[in-house]
């Protein structure tokens, strides 16, 4: 507003304000409200609202917003909001439901248990998994749900569906109201008979970690307790960084990763501590909280971020959400979400190093971890043999998959089914076969070393071609790769059989999955890709084919979730 009409108006605004604590029923105070926008209708020339600035970026809209154009004669409800800050996430209930009750289209979101085609949540963020059942820290809905793969089922096992406010717990799981839960990881009771036989829960909403019993057991510094409850395991509910070695005593700000090193000498669980930001550990032999790097020794302060490697203390973070624990290596990795990096910790020495990203909020794969951007990482896991991490990247709506042992960075293709030629059955596929384009007869044919893989495991096949000099490719041409398996089309049952190449300057990621059922034990299969380029200096166009022949000997045994195949060639004249 201009600075006389806001002048004019705040006398008016408290006015009411003291008026509506003075009103006895609702029809007072609705008469007192309708009096005063129809006394500021009146004063419209006065209380002109500027436009906002013109260079802001604008989010689930086309095209940014006119106050006087898009806006005018509505409500318009103004949030300042800051996706790091719980206490910010608590009002989204009330927005949602505003938006819901004036809205003509709010939301899938939902709270729903029973079959996956009914089933709903609202803004799940960690998961834990183990065999054919995984938990799901399901956030603004406040509860940990279960999921059965094998019953296809989704069931509530903590939180009644409201926004917690006890900070001790203790009631059965379904029964126990709890606050914002981002994270759960599985993890051994001291004196249990089963294994993982707790689920550790980053309780985001209350500043602390709590413990789901998912059989009878005792927490260290605890009591013998009973399957499903559900309650306090460390912090005192104030939002602080304050370690202690009695567990109740110390203070977390807004925990919202996970993970844990169950073997000697770690033995504890790792704790992302974002509003802080830190990284901190519980020790499970004695509950006791320690400080491992970031943040500083005032415990109140909770604005000691940055970005600086180094040790303990020392080094800085700012508002990490994510951690995973690298049993192989005995590192700790860390998503840096607002620095746009993922560090690596040892915490042994305490030293806390970049691992990738340059800190700069953008999406470039690069030919290295260092050269490689991210956008608010928010989470990350090392798969069980401790050779690929997975990367959720998450304002650049993408899964990133980092090799440990290459220092090689790509992109998990997410699969969407109307974007591919997905065959259903065989005589489809024929017809899918037979229109792929036809490679020239002078197309060279690499051929592979053979690979051992296993029944429903991962390839990805990683192209990179490079084209003569003073070439460029032809945007506008059908630039495309495409998968045949001459002899043995079984394997290509419900693949995508082909896709574009938009960008030679980068590689193209190919992701084939293998039938879990497979009819022989040896196979060959073969990747062709086609291109159109040009000369810069002429309007001469040509086309250019190359292959690789890939022969698969297909084991029983597992061969691990992924392995990448790297598909090279340099056209080298025209």
């Amino acid at each position: 507003m201009a600075a006389g009409g806001l002048a004019g108006l705040l006398p008016a605004q408290t006015q009411l304000e003291y008026a509506l604590l003075d009103a006895d029923t609702p029809q007072e105070k609705e008469n007192l409200v309708y009096q005063y926008l129809k006394k500021m209708d009146s004063r419209e020339r006065d209380l002109t609202v500027p436009e906002l600035g013109g260079d802001l970026q604008w989010l689930n809209t086309e095209v940014p917003l006119s106050l006087h154009k898009d806006l005018c004669g509505k409500v318009v409800v103004l949030d300042f909001f800051t996706y790091c800050c719980i206490n910010c996430l608590h009002l989204l209930p009330d927005l949602h439901a505003l938006e819901h009750q004036y809205s003509d289209k709010g939301p899938n979101s939902g709270r729903r248990d029973g079959r996956f085609s009914e089933a709903a949540f609202n803004a799940p963020q960690g998961i834990a998994i183990k065999s054919n059942v995984i938990y799901v820290a399901d956030t603004e809905n406040h509860l940990i749900r279960k999921i059965d793969l094998e019953l296809e089922m989704v069931t509530t096992v903590a939180g009644i569906g409201i926004q917690g406010v006890d900070k001790e717990g203790g009631a059965k799981g379904e029964e126990q109201p709890i606050s914002s839960p981002w994270d759960v990881v599985f993890g051994n009771s001291i004196s249990g008979t089963h294994e993982d036989d707790v689920l550790w829960i980053a309780m985001a909403g209350t500043h602390q970690i709590w413990a789901l019993m998912l059989e009878g057991g005792k927490l260290p510094k605890g009591s013998d307790l009973k399957k499903g409850v559900c309650l306090r395991f460390a912090g005192s509910g104030n939002e602080e960084n304050r370690n202690n070695a009695y567990p109740h005593k110390a203070g977390f700000a807004q925990p919202s990763g996970l993970s844990l090193a169950s073997e000697e000498p770690w033995n504890c669980l790792f704790v992302a501590d974002s509003e802080s930001s830190t990284v901190r550990t519980i020790s499970l032999k004695d509950g006791a909280v320690k400080h491992l790097v970031g943040g500083e020794r005032d415990p109140l302060n909770l604005f000691a971020f940055g970005d600086v490697d180094g040790a303990g203390i020392n080094a800085k973070l700012q508002h990490p959400l994510g951690v995973t624990w690298d049993k192989k290596r005995k590192l700790l990795y860390v998503a840096d979400s607002y620095n746009h990096k993922i560090k690596v910790v040892d915490p042994k020495m305490k030293n806390c190093a970049t691992l990738a990203g340059t800190g700069e909020a953008s999406n470039v794969i690069g030919s290295s971890f260092t050269q490689s951007t991210f956008n608010e990482p928010g989470g990350l896991c090392v798969e069980e043999n401790g050779r690929l991490m997975y990367v959720a990247d998450t304002n650049n709506h993408q899964i990133k998959v980092l090799d440990l042992d290459t220092k090689i960075l790509s992109m998990l293709p997410i699969l969407n089914p109307e974007a591919c030629d997905v065959p259903d059955n065989l005589p489809v596929q024929k017809d899918k076969i037979a229109n792929l384009p036809k490679l020239p007869k002078s197309a060279p044919n690499v051929q592979l070393p053979s690979l051992t893989v296993a029944p429903g495991q991962t390839i990805q096949f990683l192209l990179k071609l490079t084209l003569p000099p003073d070439s460029k490719l032809n945007e506008e041409a059908p630039n495309s790769w495409f998968i045949t398996a001459e002899g043995n089309t079984w394997l290509l049952q419900g693949q995508c059989l082909s896709g574009e190449i938009k960008d030679v300057s980068c590689q193209t990621v190919i992701p084939f999955q293998l039938p879990r059922s497979c009819l022989s034990t040896e196979a060959i299969l073969v990747v062709k890709a086609c291109l159109y380029y040009c000369s810069k200096g002429s309007s001469a166009c040509m086309m250019k084919g190359i292959s690789f022949s890939q022969p698969l000997q297909i084991a029983s045994t597992n061969q691990g979730s992924l392995t990448q195949v790297e598909l090279i060639y340099a056209f080298l004249t025209n």
